[in-house]
């Protein structure tokens, strides 16, 4: 079976075609790869294929603050089948102004080693 991936890892954006075999279990041979211009390419179709995995950037509320949203992302990505399962954890989350960018919202996040950090200060508002 060929399979055709477009790569995200640089700017190029490589369309990359991988021939597949697909084994009993679930588990996935590949054949050959072609179209990557570097290696990159092909270690992402590989991690793809065997063991996707995803980041996540999203928001948290932020009471007392100037802005009710804090920007928040992972520090590794994390198994795709997982992604609703962190962002349940994730909507869980409110944090008190002032935050500060590089703040763990969550640290391990479902026992992974990765943190859900905040990307943005939040001030705390002085309106009453």
């Amino acid at each position: 079976m060929m399979r055709e991936f477009t790569c995200i890892i640089c700017p190029n954006g490589c369309e990359i075609r991988a021939e597949i075999e697909e084994k009993e279990g679930g588990a996935v041979e590949i054949r050959s790869i072609e179209g990557a211009t570097c290696k990159k390419g092909n270690a992402y179709v590989e991690q793809e294929l065997k063991d996707p995995q995803r980041n996540i950037a999203t928001s948290v509320l932020v009471k007392g603050g100037i802005l009710p949203l804090a920007s928040v992302r992972l520090t590794a990505p994390i198994p795709k089948g997982r992604i609703f399962d962190a962002m349940a954890e994730i909507r869980k989350c409110t944090l008190t102004a002032p935050v500060a960018s590089g703040t763990v919202v969550i640290h391990k996040l479902l026992g992974y080693d990765t943190d859900v950090i905040v990307t943005k200060d939040i001030p705390e508002s002085t309106e009453t």
